[in-house]
Order: C-alpha cells, then sequence, then structure tokens
C-alpha cells in the first residue's frame, strides 16, 4: 500500500474498491464573433427553466435533507434576478468585459479536450451559454461577498451554472459514472443533484472539497455510505486503482493488493449485516439509557419501522412548508401538516421557523443585509414580522391537541435568556407546554443556566455552534477541520450545556450532524447529553457505538477530546 491521502472522515465504515473520477461538465466554446438575434435571450431562459424543472422532478422523488437540499437548488436557479441578468447579457454583449469573463469568481467552465461538443452548436447557443455563465459568476460573487450561508451556497451555484450552460448548449451534464462495478466515487465536489443519484454500485464518496456540513456529508451520512472529504490530491488517483476508504479515521489509501481489498470488502460486509440484523433502543454497555430520536422535514420522512430502535423526532424542521412561497401557509394548511407529523410519531420535537436573511424565504420580503450570517435570522425574524411566529405556534398547539404525540417546540437562534424567556411565554400562551430552544451560538451556550431558569429543554445544534464558534465557513474547504465536531472547543461548549442541563433537572439534546456520528456521539453521552438526533439512517450505527461503551468509558473519552495534549 501506498500513502495515505487524507482527509475529513464524515461519514463512517471503511470499504475498498476501484476509483472511478467524476466527469468533467461541457467545455463553454469560445464566444461568437458575430451578432445573434433575439433567439440567444430564450435559450438562456429556457435553460433556466430546464434545469429548476429538473430539480423539482428529482426532489419529488426524494423525501427528508434530499428533497429539502433539491427544492432549495430549484429555487436558486428560477431567481428572478438571476433570470433578469441572463436576459440582459444576452440581448447585449455577454463575451465582452475585462476580469467579467467566463469562470469569473471561481465558477468551473469545465474542460476542453476530445470528444467534448463532436455536434456544433449555433451561435445563439453559445451566445447564451456565456450569457448564464457571467450571469451566475455575478451572482456567485455578490453571495461569497455577504458570507455565512450565503457564501455556503455560493458554491452550489457552480452546478447550477455548469446544468444551464450545458442545457443552453444541448449538451448533457455528465453524471455519476457507470463502470460496471462496484466502485469508489471521486471527485472535487458533488452536487446535491448528483449526491441524491448515488446507486448501490457506489461503495464510497471521496471529495476534495466539502466539510463536516457540506451537503455530500449530510447526504451520504444518511445514506451510511463511507464518505471522506477536504481529501487534497483525491482526483490525481487513476481510473480503476483499488483504494481503502476509512470514513471514520478520514483516510484514503491507494495502492491496495486485490487480497487486502477483498479482506476489507468483508469485514465491511459483516459489519452492515450486523447493523441490519441490530435493533433496541439506544443504551450504553451498563444500561443508561440514551435516546435516539430522527431529524425529519416532513410525515414523508417516518416510517413505522423507525420506531424499533428510535424513540421520536428530535428535530422537526419546518422550513420545507414554507419553501417557495410568496405568502405565508394558511394556518390551515400548518395545522395539517403538523398534524400528519405528529399523527405518526410517539414524541416530535418542533421547531419554529429558522429562516431570514440568511436563509431567503420571499414571502418574509426582508432586507438585504450586509452581513446576513450574523443579522436577522430565525427567531430574530420576530423582531420585524411577529405574526409569522404567532401563527406558527398557533397551529402547532391546535394540531398538538388531540395527537397521540407528545409535542414539544423550541426557537432557532436563541442567545440570550430574555430571547429565551420572551419565546417561552409566547409558546406557552398558544397552549404548548414543553417549551425549549436551539444552542448554536456561543453567547447561548455560556448563559445555558440562565436559559434553563425560562425553558423546559436545549438542543445543541453543534453545524451552527461550530461555525460561530470558530469564525469558519462551514463549506470553506481550507477551514474543513475547525468544523470536525471532536475540536475541544465545540464540545467544551457542549459541556457547559449538559452541565447546566443536568444541574436543573433537564434534559439537553444535540442535533446537529455530530449526533449521528458513531465516533462523536460517546464523546458528546461522556458529556452529559440526554438524547441524540440524527437521520434514521444513522441511528444502527450509533446505537452499536453507545451499546459498545460503558458510561464511565464514555465520560474519560470526552474528558480526553476536550483536553488532547
Amino acid at each position: 500500500m501506498s500513502e495515505p491521502l487524507t482527509g475529513l472522515g464524515v461519514s463512517p465504515g471503511r470499504v475498498a474498491g476501484p476509483v472511478a473520477r467524476m466527469a468533467a461538465p461541457p467545455a463553454l466554446p469560445p464566444p461568437p464573433g458575430f451578432a445573434v438575434g433575439a433567439g440567444a435571450v430564450a435559450l438562456a431562459v429556457t435553460a433556466l427553466e430546464a434545469v429548476a424543472a429538473d430539480l423539482r422532478r428529482r426532489a419529488a422523488l426524494m423525501a427528508g435533507e434530499a428533497a429539502e437540499v433539491l427544492e432549495a437548488q430549484a429555487m436558486m436557479a428560477a431567481d428572478p434576478m438571476l433570470r433578469e441578468e441572463a436576459e440582459r447579457l444576452a440581448a447585449g454583449n455577454p463575451g465582452a468585459g475585462v476580469g467579467d469573463g467566463p469562470g469569473v469568481g471561481g465558477v468551473v467552465c469545465g474542460r476542453g479536450g476530445p470528444g467534448d461538443g463532436p455536434e456544433p452548436v449555433s451561435g445563439a447557443a453559445v451566445w447564451a451559454a456565456h450569457a448564464l455563465d457571467r450571469a451566475f459568476a455575478r451572482h456567485r460573487a455578490a453571495l461569497a461577498e455577504l458570507g455565512g450561508y450565503f457564501a455556503e451556497r455560493a458554491a452550489d451555484l457552480d452546478d447550477l451554472r455548469n446544468r444551464a450552460v450545458a442545457a443552453a448548449l444541448g449538451r448533457p451534464m455528465p453524471g455519476i459514472p457507470a463502470p460496471g462495478r462496484p466502485f469508489v466515487l471521486v471527485a472535487e465536489d458533488l452536487s446535491p443533484a448528483d449526491t441524491v443519484t448515488l446507486g448501490p454500485d457506489v461503495l464510497a464518496v471521496v471529495t476534495e472539497r466539502g466539510g463536516p456540513t457540506s451537503h455530500t456529508a449530510i447526504l451520504a451520512r444518511a445514506r451510511a455510505l463511507p464518505a471522506v472529504v477536504a481529501c487534497a490530491g483525491a482526483t490525481a488517483l487513476a481510473d480503476g486503482e483499488l483504494v481503502a476508504v476509512d470514513g471514520t479515521a478520514g483516510r484514503v489509501t491507494p495502492g491496495l493488493s486485490e487480497e487486502e481489498a477483498e479482506t476489507l470488502r468483508r469485514g465491511h460486509d459483516a459489519y452492515r449485516e450486523r447493523l441490519r440484523s441490530g435493533g433496541g433502543r439506544g443504551r450504553t454497555a451498563d444500561g443508561h439509557a440514551v435516546p435516539l430520536l430522527l431529524n425529519i422535514g416532513s410525515a414523508a420522512d417516518v416510517r413505522d419501522e423507525d420506531w424499533t430502535s428510535a424513540e421520536g423526532v428530535g428535530l422537526f424542521r419546518t422550513e420545507l412548508l414554507f419553501l417557495d412561497r410568496h405568502a405565508a401557509p394558511a394556518p390551515r394548511e400548518q395545522h395539517a401538516a403538523y398534524a400528519e407529523v405528529f399523527a405518526r410519531c410517539p414524541k416530535v420535537v418542533v421547531r419554529t421557523l429558522d429562516a431570514g436573511t440568511d436563509k431567503p424565504l420571499p414571502f418574509l420580503g426582508l432586507d438585504a443585509e450586509p452581513n446576513p450570517a450574523l443579522g436577522i435570522r430565525g427567531l430574530r425574524v420576530d423582531r420585524v414580522r411577529p405574526a409569522v411566529l404567532d401563527e406558527q405556534l398557533a397551529a402547532i398547539a391546535s394540531a398538538a391537541e388531540r395527537a397521540r404525540a407528545e409535542v414539544w417546540v423550541m426557537a432557532p437562534m436563541v442567545a440570550t435568556w430574555q430571547e429565551a424567556a420572551a419565546f417561552a411565554r409566547r409558546a406557552r400562551a398558544a397552549g404548548l407546554r414543553r417549551v425549549g430552544a436551539m444552542v448554536e451560538v456561543p453567547a447561548a451556550a455560556l448563559v445555558a443556566d440562565r436559559l434553563l431558569e425560562h425553558l423546559d429543554f436545549l438542543s445543541v445544534g453543534t453545524n451552527d455552534l461550530g461555525q460561530y464558534a470558530f469564525a469558519a465557513d462551514r463549506q470553506h474547504p481550507r477551514l474543513a477541520d475547525l468544523l470536525d465536531p471532536r475540536q475541544p472547543a465545540l464540545l467544551r461548549l457542549v459541556a457547559e450545556c449538559a452541565r447546566a442541563g443536568l444541574a436543573a433537572g433537564k434534559p439537553v439534546g444535540v442535533c446537529g450532524e455530530a449526533a449521528g456520528d458513531p465516533a462523536v456521539a460517546p464523546l458528546l453521552v461522556g458529556l452529559g447529553v440526554s438524547s441524540l438526533s440524527m437521520s434514521a439512517a444513522c441511528v444502527p450505527a450509533v446505537r452499536e457505538a453507545l451499546a459498545g461503551l460503558t458510561r464511565e468509558r464514555c465520560r474519560r473519552a470526552a474528558e480526553r477530546a476536550m483536553d488532547p495534549r
């Protein structure tokens, strides 16, 4: 075996197989040297509409996080401002401008080579493709400049740009390779549209970009697919080369022999079979109960068989109901959506609308901000649109009245005890009995004891908590190590929350991506966290990891992780 490549393990498992690299998108031809007619404008608009329609079609075939991600992508492709910019450029001269041509802002334009564009395309099509390229480049640069969540979404524009350019040129976008045998997929990065279409022949995913909370990582965990991201040098691996992928340790080892690969395959198959045949509630080896809960976006994410191991829903993200809306869903529609979830689950923790200028929803009509990740988002939307929260709390409470589920409600992006107290008063006045808050910013973690004077529980969102604690963009490939949930500073913030919960006799759970990582879950239990919420696919591996350790071993491991000197 050769020296391993190192990255971040974001979805556990150890497998081996031959490499198959993701092909580059179609190359952008040189701009035409002559004027074209109005047909270029229509082609540019048609290309954007085709991309949005394709993403909506894919989303309709999915459920859970995959559907939500694709719906969000479709909304970006259908953005009226993007369309207007593409129309304007297509009607003018899309190839002109020094420093503002194809590929500005890091947009991937594809690489030429034999077989690229075997069929000629019209001047209007090429003109439209360049107009789209420049429109996406400008939007990407604008989002990157805003920072925060907008900067995360700027990377998503790369894939949308490639798909729109391919559509304008009448050429297909390369999909997941199909070498005719199981393989390890290697790419610079994977778009959500590609990740959700991974077939059973994909053994593992390795990318050079991405981080622990990137779409690739989230969707790979949801599929229980071993994955390593931020792995420098991965795309230099040769097609067909045998590699070992360790999605727990974050290693990719090339140069395997067939015998070594077969040994790893047998071990992974045995592990998967053990997880499939297992069952029961979450608990440590000495019997300490740790409820394992689910993260969902709608009733479509819930199956009856989930309750053989999971004990309820720890995070019901209500944003899916509000997506692509120019008016808030009516109270009756909200009531029906919540009641459907409550009818299928023994317990549900509902997070009120987590949106704002960093996660734009058209109906909110919020003003643009210079730094949206630090602006009006989550519970702070209530400062400018209080009716939205009041209507949602009333709909949740009315749906909970006759529900079989035990219904709890929590607010996102709480930072102070005053915000916690005000939310608790509003929720209880609406008729909701168990009221809590997300801990997503360090300020909330540091005053967790004060929050719990007014609340019944806390739920730690490690994704945002890590991002704010380290001032590190969750999608920045060179900062991915700072978002590792095993970072001592992040664990100490979680420990503050857990200690406050134990002192107050109130539960403190974790519903970030860390909860579904079998290497991190025991550390969280060792810190004193009372429950873990994750995607359904993560439950078996986390259950097995906890079952193999006593509570005391979890505690000692957590102490070492917080101070690893």
